[in-house]
């Protein structure tokens, strides 16, 4: 093809596509739209985002300035995406990934900025392909949607350099040269630029207009649950205390469900007039979210409550929140064909706790340790099939293993119940039929309670299989430890 048909080639391709320019309405520059008839007055309709074919942004990024309150803006905004950000004075939040689901960037800003209104928030707003343009385009009280690179300088150009939240000795050095506007300190010399006001403030316009990455650290909402209620009444009995938490435990029910996780611990604090206090600590044996179940736990501990005064203030206060894994209903029922407790422990644990006390059930856990006496620990009833170490079970006090030559050896046999105390021999040793031993523990002298001492497994008279030890030193007394299933 020669050289000028293949200029006239691409000037026909480029006249079509300004064309397409001028006709999509997407593209073009804001206009104004009107609102339809009968419409409730409110905050003018979200202009037409200002975008390219030629180079769409990456990201897309929207801040929403507002004074105060930016923890409950930037839970409301974690509804939209789940890339969040706080900065001192706005909430940023990245919605390239969310234009499909709310239906384009036009009508995502307007659902957004609806759910601040309703939430009683009018922040300035702006979208920008990166999180410091959209801050200075929020904070100028710009208003708008800029989805391409390419229109991003001519949007900045106008802002004054407040925007950026320099330093006021940089910014009358810049505007003692004549640089009052964005545009001007993007245009100046970067070598010269950079040695005069310093490398931060020119990664600033970089950040700025996207020549450089801005990593921003993710928002994390809080992780527990606190309310605090008062009634219009004082509250003198259980049953009305009941009814006053209900709505309580719904927001609580709700504040899990959105978190997709359950808490393990519960809890519930009854002010009076005068102390002291009431509080009730509802400990679960598996992580719960469901407001009904806590309703009737709590129901148990405060029918064993006596309060001391009419109650005039209410405090919910949950735990760390935990993972909470969902599972169908076994085949068969529990103890058949190897049919599983599911629910039905926990839910009796939490039963038996609210009727006799927290300290009234109790698990038992193995430590690992060589001697009988600090092999095994309380501590918190745990669920069947699960690890009941000492490293996992957290109860105050207990030993760890600190040298392997304290563990027992594998395939060594334990009795099933052991003596909380040795016993001194109740029959001549002569009469025990020896059945395994002997094998020798000696150990513990680094903590002060060393023993020496070789046990056996043997039989007693009756027939009932023993563990019985010698002491290795004088006066080589013989001791009844334990009793075999």
């Amino acid at each position: 093809m020669a050289r000028r048909d293949r200029a006239a080639s691409t000037r026909r391709a480029f006249a079509r596509l300004g064309g397409a320019l001028h006709a999509s309405p997407a593209l073009s520059a804001p206009t104004a739209v009107k609102a339809p008839a009968g419409a409730p007055p409110g905050p003018p309709p979200i202009s037409p985002p200002l975008g390219s074919l030629f180079d769409t942004a990456p990201e897309a990024w929207v801040a929403l300035c507002w004074a105060a309150d930016l923890d409950r803006l930037a839970r409301l905004a974690l509804d939209f995406s789940p890339r969040v950000s706080l900065e001192a004075d706005a909430v940023l939040l990245e919605v390239r990934g969310s234009f499909r689901l709310f239906g384009g960037p036009q009508a995502l800003c307007a659902q957004l900025l609806a759910r601040c209104r309703a939430a009683g928030v009018e922040p300035r707003w702006a979208l920008a392909p990166t999180p410091l343009a959209a801050l200075a385009l929020a904070r100028a009280g710009q208003g708008v949607a800029v989805l391409a690179r390419d229109r991003l300088v001519g949007a900045l150009a106008s802002l004054p350099l407040a925007v950026l939240r320099w330093s006021d000795d940089t910014i009358a050095r810049l505007a003692s040269s004549g640089v009052r506007t964005v545009g001007a300190a993007l245009r100046l010399p970067r070598a010269g630029f950079a040695r005069r006001f310093g490398p931060d403030a020119l990664a600033d316009l970089d950040r700025l207009v996207g020549l450089a990455p801005e990593p921003r650290p993710a928002f994390v909402p809080r992780e527990r649950f606190r309310v605090r209620h008062e009634p219009s009444f004082e509250l003198a009995a259980q049953p009305a205390v009941l009814r006053e938490i209900a709505p309580l435990l719904d927001a609580l029910e709700s504040f899990l469900r959105a978190r997709g996780c359950g808490i393990d611990l519960l809890m519930l604090r009854l002010a009076v007039r005068e102390p002291p206090y009431t509080s009730v600590t509802l400990r679960l044996a598996a992580a719960e979210w469901l407001a009904t179940r806590f309703a009737a736990l709590l129901a148990l501990h405060l029918a064993r409550t006596a309060l001391p005064a009419p109650v005039v203030r209410i405090g919910l206060r949950s735990g760390a929140l935990r993972a909470v894994t969902s599972g169908s209903a076994a085949l068969w029922r529990p103890g058949e064909h190897g049919g599983g407790l599911g629910r039905e422990s926990p839910a009796l644990i939490e039963r038996l706790r609210a009727r006799l006390g927290s300290e009234a059930v109790y698990g038992l856990c193995l430590v690992p340790r060589h001697r009988p006496e600090v092999a095994w620990r309380v501590a918190e009833p745990a669920l069947p099939g699960a690890s009941r170490t000492a490293a996992a079970s957290g109860v105050p006090g207990q030993a760890r293993a600190s040298d392997p030559a304290d563990l027992p050896a594998s395939g060594t046999r334990r009795p099933l119940w052991l003596l909380r105390e040795p016993e001194p021999l109740p029959w001549p040793y002569e009469a025990l039929q020896r059945l395994e031993g002997p094998e020798r523990i000696e150990t513990g002298w680094w903590d002060g309670a060393d023993v020496a001492r070789d046990y056996y497994i043997a039989r007693e008279p009756s027939g009932a299989e023993v563990w019985v030890y010698r002491e290795r030193l004088p006066p080589h007394g013989w001791w009844l430890h334990g009793v075999f299933g």
